[in-house]
């Protein structure tokens, strides 16, 4: 399991351009919230948190840094207070949950986290669904995933299957995430360098 927690440098120490010359910031730094109906609120995370933990090794192996953990029950309030809980760390560029993106009365995650989006990005959940069709086919029909920018942070919502999670995370967010964060902050950089 990765190491939470770890100091990262100011973002502007952290903010740079690609060879196209597009915004990034890396490292990131990564909120990991694991959404579980066997789990509550402030319990450890152990070996079983399977989905979180390959969220976590996925994107620190990408050279980022996870700087928060947690588990929340299915519960919307608590998803929501959970993930605005760790959109105001200044050391989270990133919010990753895992879990309750089905269509059952508590799958809540989408709709708890889908009410902080300053602006959706569709997008994720549709090249989700795209890379997700050589496994579960028409099965696609049953995961809201979603994405969106929240306070200038991006946050993706991912399924509770470990292969969903390391699909998502590997092809998607691992590839995307520090131009994302890059561009969703591009406009606090210019204000901080008048």
């Amino acid at each position: 399991m990765s190491e939470t927690g770890r100091a990262l440098p100011p973002t502007e120490e952290r903010r740079t351009t690609d060879a196209d010359g597009h915004d990034r910031i890396d490292p990131l730094g990564v909120a990991v919230v694991t959404v579980s109906s066997s789990r509550g609120a402030g319990d450890e995370i152990d070996p079983s948190d399977a989905s979180g933990d390959a969220i976590a090794d996925i994107l620190v192996d990408a050279g980022h840094v996870v700087t928060s953990r947690q588990i929340v029950p299915d519960d919307y309030a608590g998803i929501r207070a959970t993930v605005s809980e760790c959109l105001n760390q200044e050391n989270v560029d990133i919010v990753v949950t895992t879990g309750g993106t089905g269509v059952t009365v508590d799958d809540v995650t989408p709709d708890a986290v889908s009410e902080l989006f300053d602006r959706e990005l569709p997008g994720f959940g549709e090249a989700f669904r795209w890379l997700s069709w050589a496994e579960v086919r028409t099965r696609i029909v049953s995961t809201r995933a979603t994405a969106g920018i929240a306070r200038d942070v991006p946050v993706f919502v991912l399924p509770g299957s470990e292969n969903a999670v390391r699909l998502a995370t590997a092809e998607i967010i691992s590839e995307e995430a520090s131009h994302l964060a890059g561009l969703a902050t591009r406009h606090t950089a210019s204000e901080t360098d008048t």
